[in-house]
């Protein structure tokens, strides 16, 4: 499979959870399986995880796991049948204790709505595909008066026009799915509508006191979280661009020029970044994704994402391993007609740490030795990941002894990681261990031109503080005393 710089996250459902789907999808280039607390039950995604886990150690692939919490999604009861039509005009009541909706009101799963809004908001439901018009609030009963109807089914989420809303980013549930996470060994936690930088705190604490070490993911999809990105980015190890919700609070005209400040931000600041929702929708239907959407994907990639996630398109679609296929198969088209450069902005910085220098020193120095490969010795993944910032067109490599470290890697645009076996605690040794594993997988040849990065000591996290510029194969003729 050609090298792809740009990960695909999928979401696991009804349709990608057997063994023989899954392993097509990894097959096709799944680079983290999401599991949405949002649907399923504890134990269907305790054996997603196992799946997961298997499939990859039969295929010798890393596939991280990314939990996604459910967050305070605000969302109507269901009806009697299931669903109904909403004419413009119509006169609708959002009930707080209406246990079976019919075609004039229906239940809330948010007791505190009515006390949130006021007359003349706009609320939207179904991802905006249907607009309220608050009237007045009678005790816990909101009336309403639709502004564009359409059908309605059961469990459809709310939305207040211009956010606001008082919910708090972690529910009970999401507690819970927290403890569960930790279970399971996710390498990625998403915390969904957060707030402020104290709602990713909260969820750190909660993730390191379950004995779990993912790295958390903050999903930007409240007006307030865009209005508190810096500290946010500041608090968590990187964010993904939810358009769904996100588009929904602050307009959608307004997404495009979001995302591109969201993952531009993101970069700067050594942090991941996910661009979510909606990315081949069609394709929960149709074998082949619209030309709109490529573009999309395409658009994505050319912006620095780490990586482009799918959800029902995989979860429940019809065609959830083609899917994946067509995504790797943009990326990659969009990958080749990317110019490689280096962003002078964040070369020209002063570095404070030396394995930061070390990493940016590498990145330099091959991007203008046209080195076939830079192969980081990493314990803790931060020397790959200040690598991954700047796109210099050379593949990274990240070669860690630590199992987590190598499955939270799987997000890092233009790294591979590597799992090795730390043999042993001398520096050429082990730089000659990592020629033989690029050579070994066909990645360089002998007397390719790569970079190594290591650190002594040996074993030492944040220790990165030598750079060697190699032919491959040298060192190993270099010790063969002559005939």
């Amino acid at each position: 499979m050609p090298l792809r710089h740009t990960k695909i996250v999928a979401t696991l459902g009804p349709a990608s959870s057997s063994a023989e789907v899954l392993g097509r999808m990894i097959d096709a280039g799944l680079d983290v399986a999401r599991l949405n607390f949002s649907h399923g039950s504890a134990d269907e995604h305790r054996a997603r995880a196992k799946l997961v886990r298997e499939l990859a150690l039969e295929r010798e692939r890393p596939v991280g796991l990314l939990g996604d919490l459910q967050g305070p999604k605000i969302r109507i009861g269901k009806f009697a049948q299931g669903k109904i039509t909403l004419e413009r005009g119509q006169k609708f009541v959002l009930d707080v204790h209406c246990p079976v909706g019919d075609e004039t009101r229906v239940g809330l799963d948010y007791p505190d709505l009515p006390r949130d809004v006021r007359p003349g908001d706009v609320l939207l439901l179904d991802d905006g595909k249907i607009r309220l018009q608050v009237d007045y609030v009678a005790g816990d009963r909101i009336h309403t008066t639709v502004l564009v109807g359409g059908v309605l089914s059961d469990h459809k989420g709310i939305n207040r026009q211009g956010g606001g809303l008082s919910a708090p980013a972690l529910t009970a549930k999401d507690m819970e799915d927290i403890r569960l996470a930790a279970e399971i060994g996710v390498d990625f936690l998403a915390v969904s509508f957060p707030k402020n930088a104290a709602d990713i705190y909260m969820a750190r604490q909660l993730m390191r006191a379950a004995g779990g070490h993912a790295l958390i993911i903050a999903k930007i999809e409240r007006i307030e979280a865009v209005q508190n990105l810096e500290e946010i980015l500041q608090a968590s190890d990187g964010i993904m661009v939810a358009r769904g919700d996100l588009a929904v609070e602050v307009g959608d005209a307004t997404v495009p020029a979001l995302q591109k400040k969201m993952l531009r931000l993101a970069r700067e600041r050594n942090r991941l970044a996910i661009t979510a929702t909606q990315m081949m929708e069609s394709m929960i239907e149709s074998p082949v994704p619209t030309r709109a959407e490529v573009s999309d994907v395409a658009n994505a990639v050319l912006d620095g994402t780490d990586a482009v996630m799918l959800s029902a398109e995989t979860a429940s679609g019809r065609y959830p391993v083609e899917t994946v296929e067509a995504m790797h198969r943009v990326c990659l088209e969009a990958e080749r007609s990317q110019e490689s450069s280096l962003d002078r902005e964040l070369l020209d910085r002063v570095f404070t740490r030396i394995d930061e220098a070390i990493a940016m020193s590498a990145i330099w120095t091959g991007w203008h030795l046209r080195v076939k490969a830079i192969a980081a010795m990493t314990q803790t993944g931060a020397t790959a990941l200040w690598m991954s910032r700047i796109n210099c067109g050379v593949p990274i490599f990240a070669l860690t002894p630590d199992e987590h470290t190598r499955n939270q890697m799987t997000l890092y645009r233009q790294v591979t990681p590597i799992l090795v076996s730390q043999l042993h605690q001398d520096r050429d040794e082990m730089l000659w261990e990592a020629e033989k594993i690029l050579l070994e997988r066909g990645i360089v040849a002998y007397d390719d031109l790569i970079a190594l990065t290591i650190g002594e000591p040996i074993g030492v996290p944040g220790g990165t503080n030598t750079l060697k510029i190699v032919r491959v194969g040298q060192t190993l003729r270099a010790s063969v005393p002559p005939v």
